[in-house]
């Protein structure tokens, strides 16, 4: 399985996020909540792993080969939107029961995020049957709008070593990606690795926020034509 090196960049977008602070209602700095900062994080690895996926040493010259062209830049907005609405519309009932979240990234990234719970049994990377219906969805979804790489990520909470998070977070991963390989996805479209415990999302000293943090994301990047 491949792994991707913490960009630079990556680390200077959270510092700056996490330096900032909000505002009240009555437009009063206040410190950023756990999961403001998550949705700053959340931003600023869409941005780094579409970048990588882009520049990674599969060459984007084969990668483009792959996938029959990118997609032109003045056109690239309107088929990312085009992608985030049907991945909404397919995944609604998903969506509604908590199981799903699709958010637009900066750099016309999409991040679709799974809870491990509906996913993945407890300390598993199989995914579950009653999760296939779903994996369909996204991988039709994803088969539709061809011209696009996938990076998939995975996430565990700090209970337990690291070294064990960081295997779950890899294997895991690595079950969402054979799963879209098996779909006909093209193998040149997809990475995938794991970050164990190191970029929560909420605060693991709460039930909840560690549930939050138990996840897969799936970060859904343009592949723009050359020139």
């Amino acid at each position: 399985m491949k792994h991707l090196k913490r960009s630079a960049v990556f680390g200077i977008v959270v510092a700056l996020g996490l330096s900032a602070c909000a505002t009240d209602e009555f437009g009063n700095r206040r410190p950023m909540t756990d999961a403001e900062k998550g949705v700053l994080i959340g931003a600023a690895t869409g941005a780094v792993v579409g970048a990588a996926a882009k520049k990674s040493d599969r060459g984007k010259g084969a990668l483009i080969g792959a996938v029959g062209g990118g997609v032109a830049g003045g056109l690239v907005g309107n088929y990312m939107d085009n992608q985030k609405r049907d991945l909404e519309k397919f995944l609604a009932n998903e969506r509604n029961a908590g199981a799903i979240q699709v958010d637009k990234l900066a750099n016309n990234v999409i991040r679709v995020t799974m809870t491990s719970e509906t996913a993945f049994a407890v300390d598993s990377s199989e995914i579950k049957g009653t999760f296939y219906s779903t994996m369909d969805k996204i991988s039709r979804v994803v088969n539709t709008y061809g011209k696009t790489t996938l990076t998939v990520v995975g996430h565990t909470d700090s209970t337990g070593s690291a070294a064990h998070n960081q295997t779950l977070s890899e294997r895991r991963a690595g079950s969402v990606l054979g799963y879209f390989r098996q779909k006909g996805v093209v193998d040149q479209r997809l990475t995938a690795y794991g970050r164990g415990k190191d970029e929560p999302r909420a605060s693991n000293a709460t039930a909840e926020g560690r549930a939050l943090n138990r996840r897969v994301e799936i970060f859904i990047a343009p592949i723009v034509a050359e020139g």
